[in-house]
């Protein structure tokens, strides 16, 4: 009997601990007495330090702590940004369409498109940098074209925003990219004797680009694919319409450029 309350006691004793322990693990807020502006000023710190984690964490407590105010919709917009300055995209885009369904009237919407339009963008530039010499033939531009739907609805929607003039600029590049891009694969084709499959590659980069400098070299290729398929006609089409285009053209004269340099850069 005695052994059973013994067995009692320590049980009772070990169920204490582990409550005492528990409670001295949990948690700590260490926000818990902070004003909504201390909290996104040190989110902002954070962020500026590099501490993308504690900096996310601290937008997300102020959202809360400050839900239905222009305060939360800045701590979602800026938790985006964070996610963007961490190289998180996916992350920075889902909270972007968060807020967009969110706050679809806000003043600050102008500033969300633009955002998503740069998150985007910077993917297309990282991976022009690194793909140089890279068959690009199945490479993906989803993230180029919603980059430029995005900038085009900011500045359809906005066009005196402050961000309309930048997004105009990174429209007009994306184009000239995107156009060079097709280009470059047509040229891939060309040089492995798909001649119509370059073909292709340079009428889609004439029909869906306007005075993008690629095009030029699109015209071109198109010559030289006619003329290797035997298909004189269509290459004398060709050759009057580049010839009417580019009178100065050197393509004509001495044929291909270089490939030292990378194909993305355009200017």
């Amino acid at each position: 009997m005695l052994s059973l309350r013994l067995s009692a006691v320590s049980s009772c004793v070990l169920a204490a601990a582990l409550v005492l322990t528990a409670c001295s693990t949990k948690p700590v807020d260490e926000t818990a007495g902070w004003s909504p502006n201390r909290i996104y000023s040190e989110a902002t710190d954070e962020r500026s330090a590099g501490n993308f984690e504690k900096a996310v964490t601290l937008l997300e407590k102020l959202e809360g702590r400050a839900a239905g105010t222009p305060l939360a919709q800045q701590a979602q917009l800026d938790k985006a940004y964070t996610h963007y300055k961490a190289g998180e995209q996916a992350q920075a885009l889902a909270a972007i369409d968060r807020f967009q369904k969110l706050h679809p009237a806000s003043p600050a919407m102008d500033y969300a498109l633009y955002l998503k339009g740069l998150i985007n963008f910077n993917d297309n530039l990282g991976l022009f940098g690194s793909l140089a010499r890279q068959d690009l033939s199945e490479r993906d531009q989803k993230a180029a074209k919603e980059s430029f739907e995005a900038f085009r609805e900011l500045v359809s929607r906005f066009p005196d925003s402050r961000y309309s003039p930048d997004a105009r600029l990174r429209m007009t590049y994306i184009v000239n990219s995107l156009a060079q891009y097709e280009v470059h694969v047509a040229r891939y084709y060309h040089s492995r004797g798909a001649y119509v499959a370059a073909i292709n590659r340079a009428q889609s980069a004439l029909t869906d680009y306007t005075d993008a400098p690629a095009l030029e070299e699109a015209l071109f290729i198109m010559i030289r694919s006619y003329d290797a398929l035997g298909m004189t006609q269509l290459r004398d089409d060709a050759r009057r319409v580049m010839q009417a285009s580019y009178p100065r053209s050197e393509y004509l004269s001495k044929g291909f450029k270089s490939v030292d340099s990378p194909w993305w850069k355009i200017w």
